[in-house]
Order: structure tokens, then sequence, then C-alpha cells
């Protein structure tokens, strides 16, 4: 298996815009990342941390750090830090289409991350089970959003 890097494509029946805003905004993405705790601003260059079950046994908390914001279209961060260069980077590409939007994400760098072999299969594959449910959940919060306007 090449554990290069972890791709998935949605269709979304919202405006970019409003897809923008979910992905890039930490009152929205705590609702589609399984609750996950940000504070990061979606600025290029905006750094800190993500986090799930906070103040429990089970806390799991990572630096994050801004890559590229360009409203409505990119939003991109590098989290996962061992150092800037092995960081891994996760990227959002949306595009009109039709009345709503296509919505790319990519995240990539775990060969650059220069772990063991079985380090790098189950940590590719624990990014692989997550993104098959947080991916599609974006979709599913948009519609609930967009219903509830």
């Amino acid at each position: 298996m090449e554990f290069g890097s972890i791709e998935r494509e949605i269709y979304v029946d919202a405006a970019p815009e409003v897809v923008f805003e979910v992905i890039s905004t930490p009152e929205h993405i705590r609702e589609w990342w399984g609750g996950a705790e940000t504070d990061v601003a979606p600025v290029p260059g905006a750094a800190g941390t993500i986090g799930w079950a906070r103040g429990t046994a089970d806390e799991h908390v990572e630096a994050l750090r801004v890559v590229q914001v360009d409203p409505p279209r990119l939003f991109s961060f590098r989290w996962c830090f061992d150092d800037d260069e092995a960081a891994l980077l996760v990227t959002f590409e949306l595009a009109a289409q039709g009345t709503g939007t296509s919505l790319r994400m990519t995240e990539t760098g775990f060969r650059e991350k220069g772990w063991e072999a079985a380090v790098l299969e189950e940590a590719y594959a624990d990014h692989v089970r997550g993104w098959d449910v947080f991916v599609p959940a974006i979709g599913a919060y948009v519609r609930g959003l967009v219903a509830a306007r």
C-alpha cells in the first residue's frame, strides 16, 4: 500500500460560502469533527490546537497551524507536528457545482513523518477511518444547518 495521501470528495447541497464557513470556523468544526474543540482562526499562519475529549482520560490534543485560506475555494492546515517539515497537511478544495459545492479533502505527509512501517501503516489506517466518518459528516451537518435557516 502507498500510504502517501488520503483523498475524499463529496457533493454538498449548499453554496461554497456556507461549506467554507463550516470547514474553517471553530464553532462549526466541533459539530462535524467528532466534538473537536479548536481555537484556531481561519487566517493564514494562525496557530492553535485541536482536541477531543478534553479533560478526560481519553484526551487527545494536536497542534494545528493554518496554511492557506482563500474563501470560499481553499482552506488548508498542518497538524500532527514532529517539526515544520514533518507535519501532515490537510487541504479542503471547494468548487461551485450546480446549486451546491464539490468538496475535496486531501491529507498528505505520512511518508515524510519518518515513522517505522508499522507506525506509518497504523497512523494512515486511523486517518482513513476518521476521514471516512468526518467528510460525510460535513455534508450531513451542512444539510441540517441549511434546513434550519
